[in-house]
């Protein structure tokens, strides 16, 4: 029995990450959406809910921090798994993520192996609702 298809959204302004991240979710028989900013991650929320989103720290315009604020106060994002992804690997930096609303977070450079985990275990547990 074929797994439903996942909606992924990657907010993410590096090419070379974005690759990295749709060849797994394709590899994972999901759908990738992309933004390469947070104003595109916006205007792409305002349509659709996705299953997950892959969200990254340092943006240009809006900041992965200050996105992660407005994901998780809106009602019909509130419940969506928010992965940071981000090159800070400083102490501090992952608490900051996840006050800000993540449900978890990746350091970049981003592990294959820990991304497909992650993907996994958010996609496969999500309560319905």
């Amino acid at each position: 029995m074929a797994q439903e298809r996942k909606k992924v959204l990657c907010v993410e302004d590096n090419s070379v990450n974005m690759l990295l991240v749709s060849r797994i979710v394709e590899a994972e028989g999901h759908e990738l959406i992309k933004a390469e900013d947070g104003y595109k991650a916006l205007d792409i929320l305002s349509k659709m809910v996705p299953d997950i989103i892959l969200l990254d720290i340092n943006l240009p315009g809006i900041d992965g921090l200050e996105l992660a604020r407005r994901f998780k106060s809106d009602e019909r994002l509130a419940n969506v798994p928010l992965i940071a992804t981000t090159a800070q690997v400083l102490l501090g930096d992952r608490e900051r993520c996840l006050e800000a609303g993540c449900d978890d977070y990746l350091p970049k450079p981003l592990d294959i192996r820990k991304l497909r985990e992650v993907i996994r275990y958010y996609l496969n547990n999500k309560p319905a609702g």
